[in-house]
């Protein structure tokens, strides 16, 4: 056994088949451009590889310090950022946000019907902190019935109200305000729908920090952590290392959407979206797992308490249910089965319903098919990052558990 897999558990020679996995059923097809795999255990680095390529118009090998769209992996950064204040004392988790947003106190429960003749009832309950950081508070995305193809008559208020529409640029009260305005689609805490919660999060922490959401973020998780390339956008002196982002067409070909060299994420944005606005490095995503997998703290520096932490990532749906019971749609970052959702992150409840290692563990991924994982009982980290929207193409979070758990022998 050579020194890195004792320090790990985890055999160098196995691991090594992640390489040929990619390459040939990926890489070699042009089915992704390229991607970058790291994975660590007992805070060691037991693999780290870039493959491919980061720009295909440009003839540009992917670089180790790449720069991505992480889309919603920025959703356990925002969840962590209001967590924090949480620790503070700000809030408690069954607190209603109307006492930091009182338009909230208008909240109505969409019932039946569209347009001048839809029936809304008072809800039961205000939506509370945990609500927006389970995404259990009756929100959505605004645009259908992710999953099911269905236009829902609350969808069109809210584009009616132009929330979260390209080309506005609300300030976060204005952006809460609106919400206000829109009838939830069910009773706070009895359903799960993927929603513009964590865009809600994000203005939470600006509201009651009194500090904007970048700077809030900066200062107590990407300067402690050294996530020194973690940005709502990329600098000019960057772009060199920003990644193109693609699709697979209908005729299963890449087709590039979005180009670095012009693209909306060189400019600063006015609002800034702890849903899905963050761009970044695998070195600083890795980071940010890393002091999770510590309960924490990194390098001396402690971003949140272990046993907050903890809670974050128990199952908060209600009863104790999981997505398949709980989820509206079938737009999500994960599969539903014997998966439960804690404050901004989704975890394993059950090895047998969903089919995969890793009881225990929690994750998310983001919009271009980028995924982490933490395993406390392994004690290991993950993160995989390449630019191929929609997320839900290829199923590498799978793929990856199967070949990095059975590479574990200690």
């Amino acid at each position: 056994m050579d020194a890195q897999s004792q320090w790990t558990g985890l055999d160098a020679g196995r691991l090594e088949r992640i390489a040929d996995h990619i390459e040939r059923n990926y890489i070699a097809s042009q089915k992704i451009m390229g991607c970058q795999v790291a994975v660590a255990r007992h805070g060691h680095l037991a693999y780290q590889k870039s493959f491919g390529s980061m720009d295909l118009e440009r003839n540009k090998p992917m670089a180790d310090d790449a720069i991505f769209r992480i889309y919603s992996m920025t959703k356990p950064i925002t969840s962590i950022a209001l967590m924090t204040l949480y620790e503070k004392g700000h809030f408690q988790l069954n607190d209603p946000i109307s006492r930091y947003v009182p338009s909230w106190k208008n909240h109505r429960v969409w019932v039946s019907g569209e347009g001048e003749e839809m029936v809304t009832e008072a809800p039961k309950r205000p939506v509370s902190f945990r609500d927006v950081l389970s995404h259990t508070g009756g929100f959505t995305y605004g645009g259908g019935l992710p999953g099911v193809g269905v236009q829902h008559p609350v969808d069109n208020i809210y584009r009616e109200l132009k929330i979260r529409s390209s080309g506005t640029a609300d300030t976060m009260e204005g952006f809460l305000d609106k919400l206000a305005q829109v009838p939830l689609l069910y009773q706070p805490g009895e359903r799960w729908m993927y929603s513009l919660s964590t865009d809600i999060c994000g203005a939470l922490v600006e509201i009651i920090s009194g500090k904007p959401f970048a700077e809030y973020l900066q200062d107590e998780i990407f300067g402690p952590l050294g996530m020194n390339d973690t940005s709502f956008f990329v600098a000019p002196d960057k772009i060199d290392r920003f990644c193109a982002n693609y699709q697979r067409g209908p005729d299963k070909k890449l087709k590039l959407i979005d180009d670095p060299a012009t693209s909306a994420y060189t400019k600063d944005p006015a609002f800034k979206s702890g849903g899905g606005g963050l761009t970044g490095t695998t070195a600083d995503y890795m980071k940010f797992c890393e002091m999770l997998r510590r309960g924490g703290e990194l390098d001396g520096h402690r971003v949140i308490g272990p046993r907050t932490l903890a809670m974050m990532h128990m199952n908060h749906l209600a009863g104790g249910k999981d997505l398949t019971q709980m989820a509206i749609g079938s737009f999500s970052e994960t599969s539903n089965e014997g998966v439960g959702f804690g404050l901004g992150f989704a975890s394993t409840m059950d090895e047998v319903s969903t089919g995969s290692l890793g009881a225990g563990d929690y994750y998310w991924g983001g919009a271009a098919s980028t995924i982490f994982l933490v395993d406390p009982k392994e004690d290991l980290t993950m993160v995989f990052m390449t630019q191929l929207m929609p997320s839900g193409t290829f199923n590498f979070r799978g793929q990856l558990k199967s070949l990095i758990y059975s590479a574990i022998i200690d």
